[in-house]
Protein backbone atom coordinates (compact mmCIF):
# COMPACT_ATOMS: atom_id res chain seq x y z
CA UNK A 1 0.00 0.00 0.00
CA UNK A 2 1.48 3.07 -1.15
CA UNK A 3 0.36 7.13 -0.54
CA UNK A 4 -0.47 6.47 -4.61
CA UNK A 5 -2.54 4.02 -4.67
CA UNK A 6 -4.56 4.65 -1.67
CA UNK A 7 -5.24 1.38 0.67
CA UNK A 8 -4.81 -1.87 0.19
CA UNK A 9 -7.29 -3.88 -1.02
CA UNK A 10 -7.88 -6.45 1.68
CA UNK A 11 -7.38 -5.73 5.48
CA UNK A 12 -4.52 -7.56 7.24
CA UNK A 13 -6.21 -8.14 9.88
CA UNK A 14 -9.94 -9.58 8.83
CA UNK A 15 -8.99 -10.13 4.91
CA UNK A 16 -12.33 -7.86 4.06
CA UNK A 17 -11.85 -5.64 0.90
CA UNK A 18 -13.23 -2.77 3.10
CA UNK A 19 -10.34 -0.50 4.33
CA UNK A 20 -12.00 2.89 3.71
CA UNK A 21 -10.66 6.97 4.05
CA UNK A 22 -10.95 7.51 7.65
CA UNK A 23 -10.63 10.39 10.10
CA UNK A 24 -10.92 8.18 13.50
CA UNK A 25 -8.29 8.91 16.19
CA UNK A 26 -6.73 7.10 19.12
CA UNK A 27 -5.75 8.52 22.40
CA UNK A 28 -2.11 6.63 24.30
CA UNK A 29 -1.30 5.69 27.62
CA UNK A 30 0.79 9.05 28.50
CA UNK A 31 -1.79 10.91 26.64
CA UNK A 32 -0.12 11.25 22.96
CA UNK A 33 -2.92 11.14 20.43
CA UNK A 34 -3.04 10.21 16.54
CA UNK A 35 -5.04 9.99 14.17
CA UNK A 36 -5.09 7.73 11.27
CA UNK A 37 -5.78 8.09 7.54
CA UNK A 38 -7.38 4.28 6.98
CA UNK A 39 -9.76 2.15 8.72
CA UNK A 40 -11.13 -1.35 8.08
CA UNK A 41 -15.18 -0.96 7.70
CA UNK A 42 -15.81 -4.70 8.81
CA UNK A 43 -13.23 -4.92 11.87
CA UNK A 44 -12.46 -1.40 12.71
CA UNK A 45 -8.31 -1.72 12.87
CA UNK A 46 -6.54 1.44 11.33
CA UNK A 47 -3.41 1.83 9.73
CA UNK A 48 -1.30 4.68 7.92
CA UNK A 49 -1.01 4.94 4.03
CA UNK A 50 1.70 2.68 2.77
CA UNK A 51 1.75 0.37 6.31
CA UNK A 52 2.70 -3.05 5.28
CA UNK A 53 0.12 -5.44 6.01
CA UNK A 54 2.68 -8.28 6.52
CA UNK A 55 4.52 -6.30 8.99
CA UNK A 56 1.33 -5.60 10.55
CA UNK A 57 0.02 -8.19 11.30
CA UNK A 58 3.84 -10.02 12.45
CA UNK A 59 4.09 -7.62 15.23
CA UNK A 60 0.31 -7.37 16.25
CA UNK A 61 0.32 -11.19 16.24
CA UNK A 62 3.63 -11.14 18.77
CA UNK A 63 1.88 -8.54 21.02
CA UNK A 64 -1.24 -10.90 20.99
CA UNK A 65 0.95 -13.90 22.10
CA UNK A 66 1.49 -11.63 25.27
CA UNK A 67 0.00 -11.91 28.84
CA UNK A 68 -0.88 -7.89 28.43
CA UNK A 69 -1.60 -6.00 25.55
CA UNK A 70 0.23 -2.46 25.40
CA UNK A 71 -0.80 -0.10 22.66
CA UNK A 72 2.31 0.91 20.52
CA UNK A 73 1.97 4.48 19.80
CA UNK A 74 4.62 4.24 16.83
CA UNK A 75 3.00 1.28 15.08
CA UNK A 76 1.95 1.68 11.40
CA UNK A 77 -1.19 0.35 12.43
CA UNK A 78 -3.67 1.07 15.76
CA UNK A 79 -7.17 -0.44 17.34
CA UNK A 80 -9.27 0.18 20.17
CA UNK A 81 -10.25 -2.87 22.30
CA UNK A 82 -13.92 -3.71 20.16
CA UNK A 83 -10.75 -4.83 17.56
CA UNK A 84 -8.04 -6.24 19.71
CA UNK A 85 -11.16 -8.79 20.75
CA UNK A 86 -11.26 -10.01 17.06
CA UNK A 87 -7.84 -9.84 16.34
CA UNK A 88 -7.21 -11.82 19.30
CA UNK A 89 -9.53 -14.46 18.61
CA UNK A 90 -7.28 -15.04 15.12
CA UNK A 91 -4.70 -16.50 17.52
CA UNK A 92 -7.93 -18.45 20.05
CA UNK A 93 -7.72 -15.69 22.80
CA UNK A 94 -9.80 -14.00 24.43
CA UNK A 95 -9.39 -10.83 25.85
CA UNK A 96 -9.90 -8.94 29.86
CA UNK A 97 -10.90 -5.27 29.60
CA UNK A 98 -7.88 -3.80 32.65
CA UNK A 99 -9.88 -1.83 33.92
CA UNK A 100 -13.53 0.16 34.24
CA UNK A 101 -12.85 2.56 31.27
CA UNK A 102 -11.38 -0.33 28.94
CA UNK A 103 -14.90 -2.22 30.04
CA UNK A 104 -16.80 0.81 28.85
CA UNK A 105 -14.39 1.20 25.49
CA UNK A 106 -15.61 -2.24 25.11
CA UNK A 107 -19.19 -2.30 24.91
CA UNK A 108 -19.16 1.46 23.30
CA UNK A 109 -17.01 0.76 19.82
CA UNK A 110 -15.05 2.51 18.30
CA UNK A 111 -13.43 4.12 21.12
CA UNK A 112 -11.20 7.06 21.18
CA UNK A 113 -9.08 4.76 23.86
CA UNK A 114 -6.19 2.99 22.22
CA UNK A 115 -6.59 -1.09 23.18
CA UNK A 116 -5.06 -2.37 26.46
CA UNK A 117 -6.12 -5.41 27.89
CA UNK A 118 -5.27 -8.95 29.87
CA UNK A 119 -5.18 -11.79 27.20
CA UNK A 120 -5.47 -15.50 27.61
CA UNK A 121 -5.86 -18.59 25.80
CA UNK A 122 -10.02 -19.61 24.98
CA UNK A 123 -10.53 -22.59 26.13
CA UNK A 124 -13.82 -24.35 28.02
CA UNK A 125 -17.51 -21.91 27.66
CA UNK A 126 -20.71 -22.59 27.07
CA UNK A 127 -22.39 -25.79 25.57
CA UNK A 128 -23.57 -25.34 21.99
CA UNK A 129 -26.38 -26.54 19.67
CA UNK A 130 -26.23 -26.95 15.79
CA UNK A 131 -29.00 -26.14 14.34
CA UNK A 132 -29.57 -27.37 10.17
CA UNK A 133 -32.26 -25.68 7.96
CA UNK A 134 -32.90 -27.67 4.51
CA UNK A 135 -34.90 -29.16 2.17
CA UNK A 136 -37.04 -32.71 2.83
CA UNK A 137 -34.91 -34.21 0.06
CA UNK A 138 -31.87 -33.44 1.95
CA UNK A 139 -32.50 -35.02 5.23
CA UNK A 140 -30.39 -38.61 4.63
CA UNK A 141 -27.75 -36.79 3.68
CA UNK A 142 -27.56 -34.29 6.01
CA UNK A 143 -27.88 -36.88 8.66
CA UNK A 144 -25.17 -38.90 7.20
CA UNK A 145 -22.71 -35.89 7.45
CA UNK A 146 -23.30 -35.22 11.03
CA UNK A 147 -20.57 -37.30 12.44
CA UNK A 148 -18.08 -34.62 11.96
CA UNK A 149 -19.54 -32.22 14.77
CA UNK A 150 -19.83 -35.04 17.24
CA UNK A 151 -16.85 -33.63 18.94
CA UNK A 152 -18.51 -30.42 19.93
CA UNK A 153 -21.54 -30.40 20.43
CA UNK A 154 -24.57 -32.80 22.00
CA UNK A 155 -27.44 -31.60 20.68
CA UNK A 156 -28.07 -31.11 17.07
CA UNK A 157 -31.79 -30.56 14.85
CA UNK A 158 -32.47 -30.30 11.61
CA UNK A 159 -36.01 -28.48 10.43
CA UNK A 160 -36.57 -29.08 6.89
CA UNK A 161 -38.84 -27.18 4.37
CA UNK A 162 -42.46 -29.23 4.60
CA UNK A 163 -45.65 -30.07 6.74
CA UNK A 164 -45.14 -29.34 10.28
CA UNK A 165 -44.22 -32.03 12.41
CA UNK A 166 -42.68 -31.60 15.74
CA UNK A 167 -38.99 -32.62 16.50
CA UNK A 168 -38.63 -36.39 16.32
CA UNK A 169 -35.13 -38.64 17.75
CA UNK A 170 -33.31 -40.09 14.99
CA UNK A 171 -30.46 -42.56 15.53
CA UNK A 172 -26.91 -41.05 14.32
CA UNK A 173 -23.17 -42.50 14.76
CA UNK A 174 -21.75 -40.47 17.67
CA UNK A 175 -24.39 -39.33 19.30
CA UNK A 176 -26.04 -40.20 22.16
CA UNK A 177 -29.54 -41.60 22.02
CA UNK A 178 -31.90 -38.26 21.38
CA UNK A 179 -29.04 -35.88 20.67
CA UNK A 180 -30.44 -35.38 17.10
CA UNK A 181 -33.98 -34.20 16.23
CA UNK A 182 -35.59 -33.65 12.84
CA UNK A 183 -38.34 -31.34 12.65
CA UNK A 184 -40.50 -29.88 9.13
CA UNK A 185 -42.19 -26.94 8.76
CA UNK A 186 -43.06 -25.01 5.50
CA UNK A 187 -40.44 -22.65 4.67
CA UNK A 188 -42.87 -20.57 2.98
CA UNK A 189 -39.93 -18.03 1.17
CA UNK A 190 -39.04 -16.69 4.53
CA UNK A 191 -36.24 -17.39 5.68
CA UNK A 192 -35.95 -15.48 8.93
CA UNK A 193 -39.20 -17.25 10.31
CA UNK A 194 -37.52 -20.70 9.29
CA UNK A 195 -34.12 -19.76 11.47
CA UNK A 196 -36.61 -17.98 14.00
CA UNK A 197 -38.40 -21.36 14.63
CA UNK A 198 -34.77 -23.49 14.61
CA UNK A 199 -33.34 -20.81 17.37
CA UNK A 200 -36.95 -22.25 19.43
CA UNK A 201 -35.49 -25.45 18.79
CA UNK A 202 -31.85 -25.36 20.45
CA UNK A 203 -31.49 -27.21 23.83
CA UNK A 204 -28.90 -24.93 24.91
CA UNK A 205 -28.40 -20.68 25.61
CA UNK A 206 -26.26 -20.87 23.11
CA UNK A 207 -26.72 -21.99 19.15
CA UNK A 208 -25.13 -22.10 15.40
CA UNK A 209 -27.09 -22.21 12.65
CA UNK A 210 -25.65 -23.80 9.29
CA UNK A 211 -27.58 -24.60 5.53
CA UNK A 212 -27.09 -28.07 3.93
CA UNK A 213 -24.82 -26.59 1.85
CA UNK A 214 -22.23 -25.27 4.33
CA UNK A 215 -20.09 -26.88 7.13
CA UNK A 216 -17.29 -25.85 9.88
CA UNK A 217 -14.01 -27.94 10.59
CA UNK A 218 -14.00 -29.60 14.16
CA UNK A 219 -11.53 -27.26 15.38
CA UNK A 220 -13.84 -24.47 15.02
CA UNK A 221 -16.94 -26.54 16.35
CA UNK A 222 -14.78 -27.15 19.25
CA UNK A 223 -13.80 -23.04 20.04
CA UNK A 224 -17.77 -22.53 20.07
CA UNK A 225 -18.23 -23.06 23.71
CA UNK A 226 -15.36 -20.80 24.27
CA UNK A 227 -16.27 -18.05 21.88
CA UNK A 228 -19.85 -18.01 23.39
CA UNK A 229 -18.27 -17.46 26.80
CA UNK A 230 -16.44 -14.48 25.16
CA UNK A 231 -19.31 -13.16 23.97
CA UNK A 232 -21.23 -12.96 27.46
CA UNK A 233 -18.59 -11.50 29.05
CA UNK A 234 -18.58 -8.70 26.58
CA UNK A 235 -22.50 -8.34 26.42
CA UNK A 236 -22.37 -9.95 22.60
CA UNK A 237 -25.59 -11.42 21.72
CA UNK A 238 -24.28 -12.75 18.54
CA UNK A 239 -20.55 -13.74 16.73
CA UNK A 240 -20.06 -13.31 13.08
CA UNK A 241 -17.62 -15.79 11.26
CA UNK A 242 -16.03 -15.69 8.15
CA UNK A 243 -17.56 -17.75 5.15
CA UNK A 244 -15.79 -19.56 2.29
CA UNK A 245 -17.39 -19.23 -0.42
CA UNK A 246 -16.69 -22.06 -3.13
CA UNK A 247 -18.17 -22.51 -6.37
CA UNK A 248 -17.70 -25.61 -8.49
CA UNK A 249 -14.73 -25.81 -6.03
CA UNK A 250 -13.43 -22.33 -6.84
CA UNK A 251 -12.76 -19.91 -3.71
CA UNK A 252 -14.81 -16.98 -4.64
CA UNK A 253 -13.98 -13.18 -4.19
CA UNK A 254 -16.66 -12.78 -1.83
CA UNK A 255 -15.07 -13.13 1.14
CA UNK A 256 -14.99 -13.25 4.10
CA UNK A 257 -18.74 -13.08 3.84
CA UNK A 258 -19.35 -12.79 7.31
CA UNK A 259 -22.70 -14.92 9.01
CA UNK A 260 -23.72 -14.15 11.99
CA UNK A 261 -24.82 -17.64 12.83
CA UNK A 262 -23.71 -18.08 16.28
CA UNK A 263 -26.71 -16.82 18.42
CA UNK A 264 -28.23 -16.74 21.81
CA UNK A 265 -30.77 -18.77 21.51
CA UNK A 266 -33.38 -16.07 22.30
CA UNK A 267 -32.23 -13.68 19.42
CA UNK A 268 -34.44 -13.34 16.43
CA UNK A 269 -33.63 -12.58 12.74
CA UNK A 270 -35.47 -10.32 10.19
CA UNK A 271 -35.67 -10.66 6.69
CA UNK A 272 -36.99 -13.03 4.22
CA UNK A 273 -33.90 -13.35 2.20
CA UNK A 274 -30.39 -12.34 3.21
CA UNK A 275 -31.49 -12.83 6.84
CA UNK A 276 -29.64 -10.82 9.87
CA UNK A 277 -30.13 -10.84 13.83
CA UNK A 278 -32.18 -8.35 15.19
CA UNK A 279 -29.69 -7.21 18.15
CA UNK A 280 -31.62 -5.00 20.52
CA UNK A 281 -28.52 -2.50 20.82
CA UNK A 282 -27.54 -2.45 17.61
CA UNK A 283 -24.06 -3.68 15.97
CA UNK A 284 -21.94 -3.31 19.50
CA UNK A 285 -23.78 -6.64 20.82
CA UNK A 286 -21.96 -8.31 18.36
CA UNK A 287 -18.80 -10.06 17.82
CA UNK A 288 -16.42 -10.94 14.66
CA UNK A 289 -14.84 -13.89 15.53
CA UNK A 290 -11.99 -14.75 13.39
CA UNK A 291 -11.18 -18.30 15.02
CA UNK A 292 -12.33 -20.22 11.79
CA UNK A 293 -14.48 -20.27 9.03
CA UNK A 294 -17.64 -21.76 7.62
CA UNK A 295 -17.19 -23.35 4.01
CA UNK A 296 -19.64 -22.64 1.29
CA UNK A 297 -20.40 -25.08 -1.33
CA UNK A 298 -21.80 -23.92 -4.47
CA UNK A 299 -22.73 -24.79 -8.23
CA UNK A 300 -22.70 -22.44 -10.56
CA UNK A 301 -25.97 -23.25 -11.63
CA UNK A 302 -27.58 -22.06 -7.76
CA UNK A 303 -25.65 -18.95 -7.74
CA UNK A 304 -26.97 -17.63 -11.43
CA UNK A 305 -30.61 -18.76 -10.24
CA UNK A 306 -29.95 -17.60 -6.45
CA UNK A 307 -30.45 -14.34 -6.71
CA UNK A 308 -33.53 -14.38 -9.40
CA UNK A 309 -35.62 -16.48 -6.83
CA UNK A 310 -34.80 -14.29 -4.05
CA UNK A 311 -36.05 -11.12 -5.95
CA UNK A 312 -39.14 -12.96 -6.10
CA UNK A 313 -39.43 -13.40 -2.58
CA UNK A 314 -38.15 -10.11 -1.32
CA UNK A 315 -38.29 -7.51 -4.34
CA UNK A 316 -35.30 -4.82 -3.90
CA UNK A 317 -33.38 -7.82 -2.05
CA UNK A 318 -32.55 -9.76 -4.25
CA UNK A 319 -28.80 -8.62 -4.50
CA UNK A 320 -28.15 -9.47 -8.57
CA UNK A 321 -24.81 -8.07 -7.97
CA UNK A 322 -23.29 -10.40 -5.83
CA UNK A 323 -23.72 -13.38 -8.84
CA UNK A 324 -20.93 -11.12 -10.86
CA UNK A 325 -18.80 -11.07 -7.70
CA UNK A 326 -19.33 -14.73 -6.42
CA UNK A 327 -18.49 -15.90 -10.04
CA UNK A 328 -15.30 -13.81 -9.89
CA UNK A 329 -11.76 -15.86 -7.95
CA UNK A 330 -10.27 -14.89 -4.83
CA UNK A 331 -7.61 -11.60 -4.84
CA UNK A 332 -5.50 -10.90 -2.31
Amino acid sequence: MTAETGPARRCFLCAAAMPAPSARRLAYPGGRGRTFPIACESCGVLTERGADPARCWDDLARRLGQDLFVPDPDAAYGLDVYTLRSAATRLGRGLHPLGPEDRAALLRPHAVRAAQAVLYDLAGGRPVSLGLIGRAAECDAVLAALALHAAWTDDVVVLLDGERSPPRPVSVPGFSDGAVRVAARPLSGDFAAQRNALQDLARHPWMLQLDTDETIDPALGRALPALAALAEDGDVVSVGLPRRNRVDGMLSDVYPDVQYRLNRAGTRYAGRVHERPVLDGGWPRSLLALTGAIDHALSLAHVRARSRTYETLDPGRGRPEEEAALLRPYRA
